[in-house]
C-alpha cells in the first residue's frame, strides 16, 4: 500500500467513518444472497467495519481486515468485530473463504501489484468461490485531490488482469459516481467467481 494513502486514512479514520461509513454498501446485500448460509468472508479494506458489521448480522463468518490501524480500532470500537490489520499483499490464505468483499479498497492496491494481489485473492478462495470489488475508472494510476492514490485502471485493463488471475466474471455495472474528494468519475463493479 501507499504511505501517503495508508497516513491518510490513519489520520482521519474518526472523521471518515463518521461521516462516510455510516451504513453498509448497497452493493452487499445483493453479494451475499450469492453465499451459501454461514459463508466465511474475508473483507478486504473494512474500513469503520459497516459492511463486516452486516455480514456478521446476517450469519456470516467474517474476517475483517485493513491496512490501516486506525480504521481496524474503530471497527472493533463502533461494531465490536475482531477485525486485524492486513495489507493487500499480505494475504497469504489458501482455499479459506467461500467470499472476498473488496469494496472501494482495492482501487488503492498500486497498479503494477494489482495482478499479484487478484492472484492471492483467487488463491485465498474455494473453489467456486465468490469475489466482488468496485474501481474508480480512468487511463492512468493517480492521486485524487486528498493525495490518496488510485490505480484508475479503464475497465479492460481490469477485466483483463481478473481473467489473468483465475476469475469469470459474473456480473459487471459501471456508473456515475461521486467521490469523496468532490470530482465525478466512472465507477465499475465486478462480481466474480473462482474458476
Amino acid at each position: 500500500m501507499d504511505p501517503q494513502t495508508l497516513a491518510f486514512y490513519q489520520a482521519r479514520a474518526p472523521h471518515y467513518t463518521f461521516t462516510s461509513a455510516q451504513r453498509h454498501s448497497h452493493q452487499l446485500d445483493p453479494f451475499l444472497d450469492r453465499l451459501k448460509p454461514a459463508a466465511c468472508v474475508l473483507e478486504l479494506g473494512c474500513g469503520g467495519g459497516q459492511d463486516s458489521a452486516r455480514m456478521a448480522a446476517r450469519g456470516f463468518m467474517v474476517d475483517a481486515t485493513d491496512g490501516t490501524p486506525a480504521m481496524v480500532a474503530k471497527a472493533k470500537e463502533r461494531f465490536g468485530l475482531a477485525a486485524r490489520v492486513m495489507e493487500f499483499d499480505e494475504l497469504d490464505a489458501d482455499a479459506a473463504y467461500d467470499a472476498v468483499w473488496a469494496h472501494a479498497s482495492l482501487l488503492h492496491c498500486q497498479r503494477a501489484a494489482l495482478p499479484d494481489v487478484l492472484i492471492r485473492i483467487h488463491r485465498a478462495l474455494v473453489p467456486g468461490g465468490w469475489h466482488f470489488a468496485s474501481y474508480k475508472l480512468g487511463e492512468a494510476e493517480g492521486r485524487d485531490l486528498l493525495g490518496r492514490l488510485h490505480n484508475f485502471p479503464s475497465a479492460e485493463w481490469l477485466i483483463a488482469a481478473y481473467e489473468a488471475a483465475g476469475f469469470v466474471i459474473e456480473a459487471r455495472e459501471v456508473y456515475a459516481g461521486k467521490a469523496s474528494d468532490g470530482t465525478q468519475r466512472d465507477w465499475i463493479d465486478l462480481t466474480l467467481r473462482k474458476a
